[in-house]
């Protein structure tokens, strides 16, 4: 029998798409976990209480519980019941990279979903809400932003505080001198032996950093928020099927009140190890949010 030139490229392009499909299937994310019965989660060691490690190193926090009801639903969407999870510390410049090559398979931390950030990987339903602002102690004098003129100011490196800082400088001209430290405790650190006047992060982890001060009375939060950010779970582009698992399970956490349990028992009660209390009263950002999920940066 003859196959005519049309039949014979129809044929043909049908089967590089089937080769394609099963090409993209046995590299996405949940064919390599189906294949290595483990799931790799970036955390972070001290992001109080989104992911920190308590006494013993175990991970816990907000955004690790949110982690963990996803591997739940990568449990049933593989049938794998005996899933292992595996945890590998990260840091805000190591944990795209770490991402891209494979190393962690998701990091659902505080990493904010931003568009510049979308052009390197992809984010689940938005999954905390926060504001920037300032960390400084009460007797500092500096209520606002505009007061950091001439100040000292530290943030995190990697954050997407340190270029809103340098852009209000510029500005503004306001003179600050910026600094950067790693994480969120090396930079609590300059502020609170006197190196920094203020420390600029989200709203929350400043809250964080404040609870697990000895002196936490001294310090307040102050200024108006520079940004909203919309903080979401982080994996490979380009990996339809996987981002299904992870949303839908972050949804059902959302819509089911679930997620209203775990916001009350992070922020506003006492967390391990030593019963912090942060007293930060679940926003109207985060309660439209539950209501209604979904994946949009807000910067």
């Amino acid at each position: 029998m003859t196959i005519g030139k049309k039949t014979l490229r129809l044929l043909l392009a049908a089967s590089l798409l089937a080769a394609g499909s099963a090409h993209a299937q046995s590299t996405g994310t949940l064919q390599k976990i189906k294949e290595s019965g483990t799931v790799v989660l970036g955390v972070r060691p001290a992001v109080v209480p989104f992911s920190y490690f308590d006494d013993q190193q175990k991970p816990l926090g907000y955004s690790q519980d949110v982690a963990l009801a996803i591997v739940d639903g990568i449990r049933k969407k593989l049938n794998l019941p005996n899933l292992t999870v595996r945890t590998v510390a990260i840091t805000p410049q190591n944990r795209i990279p770490l991402l891209q090559n494979g190393t962690i398979d998701i990091e659902c931390t505080t990493t904010t979903n931003n568009v510049e950030r979308e052009k390197q990987v992809a984010f689940s339903n938005t999954i905390f809400v926060i504001g920037t602002r300032l960390l400084t102690k009460k007797d500092s004098g500096i209520k606002d932003f505009a007061d950091l003129k001439g100040r000292t100011v530290v943030t995190n490196a990697g954050s997407t505080s340190e270029p809103i800082l340098h852009k209000l400088n510029t500005e503004q001209n306001l003179g600050m001198t910026i600094t950067t430290q790693k994480d969120v405790a090396e930079s609590f650190l300059s502020l609170s032996t006197g190196r920094a006047d203020a420390f600029m992060l989200d709203d929350a982890m400043l809250a964080g950093e404040r609870a697990k001060s000895p002196d936490a009375n001294d310090y307040v939060i102050v200024g108006k928020p520079q940004s909203r950010e919309a903080y979401g779970c982080m994996f490979r582009k380009d990996d339809p099927d996987f981002k299904q698992v992870v949303d839908d399970a972050v949804t059902r956490l959302q819509t089911s009140g679930q997620a209203d349990v775990l916001y009350k028992k992070w922020f506003d009660g006492p967390i391990p190890p030593n019963g912090l209390n942060l007293h930060l009263p679940e926003s109207d950002d985060l309660k439209t949010l539950f209501k209604a999920p979904n994946d949009k940066p807000l910067s």
